[in-house]
């Protein structure tokens, strides 16, 4: 592969995100909408729901909802948001785009979000040929409110999200230059409805043609809502762990994907559905990790911390601080660009799990320096060099 351009090719969530920076989840405010019990359309800290939902909740429209939140204030950011259109961008800065082709393929609806949308990722190193407009639903949108004190200062973010034109978007809408790839990506697919639910015909066709795969999952609030408390399906069986070459989670994902109650439980279902590799993130805490050696070279479930320079810029410099808005996402685009870049010189087998957590830590952790979760350089290579500082940091952090 050395020789030749290493095609990336995603599809799944993409969004208008509105970022309010200073909500605080235990004001009275707040807690009018707060959730009761799981899958009721109320808001929890670090979960999504959707605009019906959160309505049918409080019995209010949403503008009413929102206006008794926010009050008279504005948005305080407006960016590019979604667990599939932020970490290509992310992988895109990291690879030179000589050696690299990182496409996205996805809808908007025909208005103004999606010019705003579209402006934005035009100023990124991805390829949006195949991001397209249709009509006449609304772009999706998800309205981030943040509390950067919650969680003993960590911070943590609640989507409120409208799907809009993405609900269209169906199987029969990619080309097949989509599984021309190497490497398929699905991301946020649970908020692209039929993406989500043919997901394991995807796979398969992804790895008919031989295709790396890799998945990275969000809050399936459709799913938590028809059946509560039940396990959450990752496409109609769980066929879909034993297509997957890397499974990304949070670690409410992975608990609701599992159906366990602790990380450590739900760390061992995975490994016993003969995923090739997976990794769990937690936050502030450490993560999970475990290769069958099929992809990555062997490792079994293993934790990692986060980064400690990173933790200690964010501590010791408040005006540094941003939100932790995208942190899994870029944390993705990181492991994805890793892959990228190992099969250049390795084959399915050799890549090494530890690099690709060295540059997703990296990547996750440079995103609560700034608000939203695409950020946009000013030169090329400008993030792969910020990011590299971080990546080598970890390494000498954790011995490698």
């Amino acid at each position: 592969m050395s020789d030749s351009v290493i095609k990336i090719a995603g599809t799944g969530c993409a969004l208008a995100d509105f970022l309010y920076s200073d909500v605080n989840f235990r004001s009275s405010q707040f807690a009018q909408f707060q959730s009761i019990k799981t899958g009721d359309g109320g808001l929890s800290p670090g979960k999504l729901v959707f605009t019906g939902e959160l309505e049918s909740f409080a019995n209010k429209s949403y503008p009413e909802i929102l206006s008794s939140i926010v009050g008279n204030s504005s948005y305080n950011s407006f960016n590019i948001g979604g667990p599939s259109l932020v970490s290509l961008i992310h992988a895109s800065q990291l690879l030179p785009e000589n050696q690299f082709e990182v496409s996205y393929y996805g809808c908007t609806g025909n208005d103004e979000t999606a010019d705003l949308i579209l402006e934005k990722v035009a100023a990124t190193p991805l390829n949006i040929k195949n991001y397209i407009k249709v009509g006449p639903k609304e772009t999706a949108f998800t309205h981030v409110l943040s509390d950067p004190t919650f969680d003993n200062g960590n911070g943590e973010r609640t989507f409120i999200n409208n799907i809009g034109a993405s609900s269209d978007y169906s199987p029969e809408m990619l080309p097949a230059s989509f599984f021309d790839a190497q490497i398929v990506c699905f991301g946020g697919t649970a908020l692209v409805p039929q993406i989500h639910d043919n997901l394991i015909a995807l796979l398969q066709k992804a790895k008919a043609n031989h295709c790396v795969t890799v998945v990275n999952t969000v809050f399936d609030f459709r799913n938590e809502k028809a059946n509560p408390g039940e396990k959450w399906p990752l496409g109609n069986s769980s066929e879909s762990f034993k297509l997957t070459d890397v499974l990304i989670m949070d670690c409410e994902e992975a608990l609701k994907i599992s159906g366990y109650s602790s990380i450590d439980e739900a760390a061992i279902y995975f490994r016993d559905q003969k995923l090739s590799s997976f990794i769990i993130t937690n936050g502030s805490s450490r993560l999970y990790a475990y290769s069958d050696g099929s992809l990555f070279q062997a490792v079994d479930i293993t934790k990692f911390p986060i980064s400690e320079k990173i933790k200690i810029e964010l501590q010791g410099n408040v005006c540094k601080k941003g939100d932790t808005t995208g942190c899994g996402d870029n944390f993705a685009g990181g492991v994805i660009a890793s892959v990228a870049r190992q099969l250049q010189h390795d084959k399915p087998g050799k890549l090494d799990l530890v690099d690709a957590i060295s540059w997703g830590v990296a990547s996750g952790g440079f995103t609560c320096f700034y608000l939203g979760g695409a950020w946009f350089e000013t030169r090329k290579g400008e993030k792969l060099d910020i990011i590299s500082h971080y990546q080598n940091s970890y390494l000498k952090q954790i011995g490698k």
